[in-house]
């Protein structure tokens, strides 16, 4: 008789079998194999689906295609207007030379050599009420349009503009990710947001200026064709004359149009209850501030901008914005297909397995929700799902900080950043709309997210250590 050891039954029973079947599966199919990344990614979601039957209670068989599909579907639902709105942005932008104006516009206030800088400034603010996959739908064309301007730096351009959008992302409310473990922790809004800003701020130029030139001097990325614009219509826009591009306000409109919209809404839905005038407008706000109709009425903008500098007639005119369409579907559909992934691996209960593990480690209560928050984030995927996952941990254990509790937040918001990989729907989205390879994105991308949450954590410690506000 064999007898087999009771931990290798929990072992082989545990969300962490199902975890590294599920990365064995996607590096095979998209590395080994190099499929398309939508049919690898839905391969590897069917995949862990499987596993999931045979390890998740109550979890039929025939759910392991329906769940797919529905998550896929959840996923289209949230990114599929955006991103195909997007696509006529950033094609309208880049062709009509509105993005080129812009970067022109970044140059003459900061100077050349400062074209990073403009571009992490403002890809921080604009995050702030604006959720970050738009932010890197509107910043990406005007990062493509300064690495045409310039001729070199596309690995600068895209760690700044991923930095800037990603630390506000993460520390800084009314960002709904922060907001909502502000909440749960009852930390108070005021103090999280100034605490929030004094976090970002540190993390953003190391993550942002220090590694993005550090890694600029290492990787030279190409423009490559994306989005419907070639890098030889990029580049015959960076060589025009100023006088033949349009103004800065009308080149900025649609990314003011669908900041103002999104921030509007932001605004309101935060501060509704303690200013009750605005209740009368929340209804109008919550439509026109919703990010599928904001960017839908700033792609309405810029392909009108696209219309009037280009020498197209209307049937042209209509036939590229239908290009831009096909591609950002394709767009949509990897973006979707990655968040599927991280959805089954999700159902495995494998968030809920190591937090469950990581609240019994007996270590300072900001290391074990930043833990605990990075662990979850990098098994299922999701920076706001292993956000609160964290904060519900943590919330009985908030009677025993010995600081204030927006230091808490940030030690959550600063794990839920770390490591974005292929079961993350923003690995896709930068990958595919920036026009970079899978390599290329992890060196960037990836090392970025996990620098935004070392020195995010730092920085809170110290903080917490020296100014404790409790």
């Amino acid at each position: 008789m064999v007898f087999v050891p009771l931990q290798a039954i929990e072992f082989a029973h545990s969300p962490l079998v199902t975890f590294i079947i599920g990365l064995v599966a996607v590096v095979f199919l998209l590395v080994v194999l190099d499929l398309p990344a939508f049919i690898g990614l839905i391969i590897a979601a069917f995949t862990v689906g499987v596993v999931n039957v045979v390890f998740v209670p109550d979890f039929a068989p025939s759910e392991a295609a329906t769940a797919v599909a529905e998550a896929f579907g959840n996923g289209m639902a949230g990114i599929g207007i955006p991103i195909l709105m997007a696509a006529v942005i950033g094609k309208s932008m880049l062709e009509s030379g509105a993005a080129q104006r812009t970067v022109r516009g970044f140059q003459n206030v900061l100077g050349k050599g400062n074209s990073d800088v403009s571009l992490l400034g403002s890809s921080s603010v604009l995050a702030i009420p604006v959720f970050f996959d738009s932010v890197f739908y509107l910043m990406a064309p005007l990062a493509r349009s300064m690495r045409a301007r310039v001729g070199r730096d596309y690995a600068l351009f895209i760690v700044v503009v991923g930095a800037g959008a990603a630390t506000t992302h993460v520390f800084v409310p009314p960002t709904p990710g922060p907001l909502a473990v502000a909440a749960r922790v009852e930390s108070n809004l005021g103090m999280t947001i100034l605490v929030g800003i004094l976090t970002a701020l540190p993390v953003a130029v190391v993550a942002g200026l220090v590694y993005g030139r550090w890694i600029n001097g290492r990787l030279d990325i190409p423009l490559r064709d994306t989005m419907a614009t070639t890098t030889e219509e990029l580049q015959e826009v960076a060589d025009r004359p100023t006088s033949r591009l349009p103004g800065v306000l009308e080149s900025l409109a649609p990314i003011l149009v669908a900041v103002l919209l999104i921030g509007a809404f932001t605004f309101v839905d935060t501060f509704q209850e303690s200013i009750p005038a605005l209740v009368s407008i929340q209804p109008v706000v919550a439509f026109l501030g919703d990010k599928n109709v904001a960017l839908t009425i700033a792609a309405l903008v810029a392909a009108y901008t696209f219309y009037r500098y280009s020498d197209m007639t209307q049937s042209e005119w209509t036939e590229e914005l239908t290009e831009a369409l096909k591609s950002g579907g394709n767009i949509a559909a990897i973006t979707a297909a990655g968040g599927a992934f991280g959805a089954m691996l999700a159902a495995s209960g494998i968030g809920d397995y190591i937090a469950g593990i990581l609240a019994e480690v007996g270590i300072g209560l900001l290391v074990t929700a930043w833990l605990i928050a990075a662990i979850v984030r990098i098994a299922q995927g999701s920076a706001t799902a292993a956000m609160l996952t964290a904060a519900g941990i943590m919330v009985p254990l908030t009677g025993q900080l010995t600081v204030h509790p927006a230091y808490l937040v940030m030690a959550i918001g600063a794990g839920g950043n770390i490591f974005s990989w292929y079961n993350d729907s923003g690995f896709w989205l930068v990958k595919e709309i920036g026009g970079l390879t899978q390599a290329e994105t992890l060196k960037t991308w990836t090392v970025l997210t996990t620098i935004i949450a070392v020195t995010g954590l730092i920085t809170t410690v110290i903080y917490s250590t020296l100014f404790p506000l409790a």
